[in-house]
């Protein structure tokens, strides 16, 4: 079981629920956001409008949200707008990825550090890292020490780290395909296993789900997984680490989200909650495109029932953070 700081247990308390669940919403997506909005409306994807949407989405959820997950480059004035009971996590990454270099290689914010990023009101640092497990040590050497620097990083200014893997294939281009189905409980287990070694100083986990559910027994019509096969996995992937580790929606809906969280949890998974983006808010968009009196209301209503709907459901399913933490 691994040993918090004082400093580290109350970030984390600010964190999560009464339940000590992390029930946060995210909204640090920067470049998905933009295009969103772009196709949509062009004239109207501006930065402004990218900052006013994350205000909308900070005021009207936190009230439901145990946190929120935000980026320093637009997201910040939405940080001001949350609701006092509301934890904060800020992303520490470059978004996305240059598509014209091998490896998807991780980049920092050039102007920010984890000194900056609790001196702006963070509770916890998060990264997003991309990695298959199987790429060459040319490539995983880099991510590995970058992921060590920020470890390090965070140890020295005592605040959790907070690692979201994105799991891939280097050879594989369709994330989303049958064919990456069938290698990505691998991937992402693996990868799970990887990152809980103590020497990246990682505190908590941000997961995919060991499976696509689109190709579960049950769930699709193009079966990869068997029912059984399908939960083995997330018992596999949960018994993987013993770091805490909460799920993330990959945009799925959030009817399938609640879904998987039903399905995890019959499976035996002893997750801690989740960090869940576009299945919460990716309709509220439209709306705001529309008019912001559309956008207020959507969230008020329909963005505050994804909420609801989904906090019942980690009431049921989730566990304690504490069960992994002393």
């Amino acid at each position: 079981m691994k040993k918090l700081t004082e400093n580290k247990r109350e970030a984390l308390n600010r964190l999560s629920n009464e339940n000590k669940v992390i029930a946060a919403l995210a909204i640090d997506q920067r470049g998905a956001i933009k295009k969103m909005m772009g196709k949509i409306d062009p004239q109207k994807a501006t930065e402004q409008m990218i900052v006013d949407f994350k205000i909308a989405v900070s005021k009207e959820l936190t009230k439901y949200s145990s946190s929120i997950l935000l980026d320093p480059e637009y997201g910040l004035p939405a940080s001001k707008e949350r609701d006092s009971n509301s934890g904060l996590l800020i992303a520490y990454e470059k978004t996305g990825y240059d598509a014209n270099e091998v490896g998807r290689l991780p980049d920092l914010l050039p102007i920010w550090s984890a000194k900056r990023l609790k001196e702006n009101g963070a509770d916890a640092v998060k990264i997003l890292l991309y990695y298959d497990v199987d790429e060459g040590d040319e490539i995983n050497e880099q991510k590995h020490a970058f992921i060590e620097r920020v470890g390090s990083e965070c140890i020295a200014e005592d605040i959790p780290f907070f690692l979201e893997i994105v799991s891939y294939d280097a050879n594989i281009e369709d994330a989303k395909s049958k064919e990456y189905a069938k290698v990505k409980p691998h991937k992402v287990i693996e990868a799970m296993r990887l990152f809980s070694d103590d020497r990246y100083n990682v505190d908590v986990l941000k997961m995919e789900v060991p499976v696509n559910m689109d190709f579960v027994e049950g769930y699709g019509e193009d079966v990869v997984y068997t029912r059984e096969e399908a939960l083995k996995y997330f018992k596999e992937q949960s018994d993987s680490s013993h770091l805490p580790f909460i799920f993330l929606s990959a945009g799925v809906t959030a009817e399938m989200f609640q879904e998987t969280l039903r399905f995890a949890k019959e499976a035996g998974s002893t997750f801690n909650g989740v960090l869940c983006g576009r299945a919460t808010w990716a309709k509220g968009v439209d709306a705001f495109m529309e008019s912001e009196e559309a956008g207020y209301k959507w969230l008020e209503t329909e963005g505050r029932k994804n909420i609801e709907e989904l906090n019942a459901v980690i009431d049921v399913t989730a566990s304690p953070w504490t069960d992994k933490l002393s």
